[in-house]
């Protein structure tokens, strides 16, 4: 299940936030500053991170920053009650999701919040099924009738010709397909 972390240095709003999200059936976390959301994102185990830009000693823009150097995989939603065009700009430059306004409307929170948990699937989805599609075919053997299939195939890939590809079940054509698809 996707889970929560909600970075804020005032205890109330963590848990305000904390608890609206708790109440649409999502696993939520809190930290009270930026220092704090670096070590627990590092395990990776949080799919978006709420996160006050105003924070006492790392700020929520250089945290921001620095999750997405490490390589964190999590949409940043970033929130303050002081926010401006600029750092909503900047934040988004950043990498961030999307910037939200305190006081805080409950239903846009739990909007974005579920709108960056969709993007977040999405991109592990697209992730997993590029690897899925361009992990490289090879042709196992090295029989004579083999060597000669593996050349045909290095042959028709680079090629602008049509292919046909005939056989019996289970010969192994959509093997050589993906192989002339490679090749191409």
């Amino acid at each position: 299940m996707a889970s929560i972390l909600v970075v804020d240095d005032e205890p109330g709003v963590r848990s305000s936030v904390a608890g609206i999200l708790s109440d649409e059936g999502l696993t939520v976390d809190t930290a009270a500053s930026g220092e704090e959301c670096l070590e627990r994102a590092a395990a990776g185990l949080y799919s978006v991170i709420v996160l006050d830009i105003w924070l006492p000693g790392i700020d929520g823009l250089t945290t921001l920053q620095r999750l997405t150097e490490r390589g964190v995989d999590a949409r940043g939603v970033m929130m303050s009650g002081h926010g401006s065009i600029e750092q909503a700009v900047k934040a988004i430059k950043l990498g961030a999701f999307d910037f939200v306004e305190k006081p805080l409307s409950l239903d846009k929170t739990v909007l974005v919040v579920r709108n960056a948990l969709r993007q977040h699937r999405l991109e592990r989805e697209n992730r997993e099924l590029r690897a899925r599609v361009e992990t490289p075919v090879t042709l196992v053997g090295d029989s004579p009738a083999m060597r000669a299939r593996r050349r045909r195939v290095e042959t028709a890939g680079p090629s602008l010709g049509r292919v046909l590809i005939l056989g019996e079940n289970g010969t192994g054509k959509e093997v050589v397909a993906r192989l002339i698809h490679q090749h191409s």
